[in-house]
């Protein structure tokens, strides 16, 4: 999909202050309303101002929008990285974002079902007392904080307007406890830690959406584990024990003689200790290493077994 500019749409620079933002919609919309002007682009013109100040007059949307950074140009192919948003607090549950209707692609991408962006609620009836809002943010953790367990500071980005009109960042701290076996996508509840009550009404909560970080040993798909393990062609060959690193620690992995390179080999219950499920399970895949021949005896050794052993592993191949 094309990266949209709405800085360029809408004319403003970055740093435009809220007033900036409103004026130069109203001008714009007057110029470009279908009904008004002639223009032939008139419409798609008139669209692409209306989600680019949909983005622009929120905070929160804004904010998240900036965190793209400065150097993507208009019409540029665009994927939003996996973290974009990591560490933003915002107002609303999961949902779809008021407004999003007939909005491209980029925008749905960021805002739309599933980003969990909806409208802000200031314009929510203040006679009556009520609840408060929903807020949501999503943090990203360790795989060993995940499988252990653990006791968090977090501190999570607040976007508003200051009185200047100018977009800002409020920080906010909070001790967070993460029960053993979470996995990404899970959400804690923090009861009572959302938008403040109207007239007297309870807060709302606060919904922190879970994601693990990229481990340099371990890949997760949902509580299982998996770890490339490398043995040696002897290993691969005659079968033996080694040892196997794990959330939970070492332990002994017996491999079959005649193992394979990419054969998956199960650690039952090693995975992540979910709540009210079976542990998942970690998966040893094989990789076999051959021993560089960087010296006379080494390359020897590999030319008597290339005499010794004749082997080629390409035969169903045709090679």
């Amino acid at each position: 999909m094309d990266y949209k500019d709405y800085y360029a749409v809408m004319g403003v620079a970055r740093d435009a202050t809220q007033d900036e933002i409103k004026r130069a919609y109203r001008k714009l919309a007057r110029k470009f309303h279908p009904d008004v002007s002639k223009a032939a682009d008139a419409e798609i013109r008139f669209k692409e101002l209306g989600e680019a100040y949909e983005v622009l007059k929120d905070p929160e949307k804004r904010a998240a929008y900036d965190q793209l950074g400065r150097n993507w140009q208009s019409g540029q192919d665009f994927r939003p990285p996996p973290d974009w948003d990591a560490g933003f607090e915002f107002t609303g549950g999961v949902g779809e974002a008021a407004g999003a209707a007939g909005f491209s692609d980029f925008f749905e991408s960021l805002f739309g079902r599933g980003a969990g962006f909806q409208a802000s609620g200031f314009a929510r009836a203040a006679q009556a007392p009520g609840r408060g809002e929903d807020h949501h943010s999503r943090i990203d953790i360790s795989l060993e904080d995940a499988f252990n367990g653990a006791t968090l500071s977090v501190q999570l980005r607040v976007p508003e307007y200051d009185r200047q009109g100018h977009l800002s960042e409020r920080l906010r701290k909070l001790q967070v406890k993460i029960p053993p076996g979470v996995i990404s996508g899970k959400r804690i509840r923090l009861a009572g830690q959302g938008g403040a009550g109207h007239k007297g009404g309870p807060a709302g909560d606060l919904y922190l959406e879970v994601w693990l970080r990229p481990h340099p040993l371990y890949k997760v798909e949902g509580k299982d584990v998996f770890i490339n393990l490398p043995i040696t062609p002897w290993e691969a060959a005659l079968g033996g024990k080694v040892k196997v690193p794990t959330l939970g620690g070492k332990v002994d992995l017996n491999i079959g003689a005649g193992a394979r390179s990419g054969q998956k080999l199960r650690l039952k219950g090693r995975g992540l200790p979910v709540a009210g499920e079976p542990p998942g399970d970690q998966f040893a895949v094989l990789q076999i290493m051959a021993p560089p021949a960087d010296n006379a005896d080494r390359r020897a050794l590999y030319e008597k077994m290339a005499r010794e052993m004749p082997f080629n592993p390409r035969a169903q191949m045709g090679g």
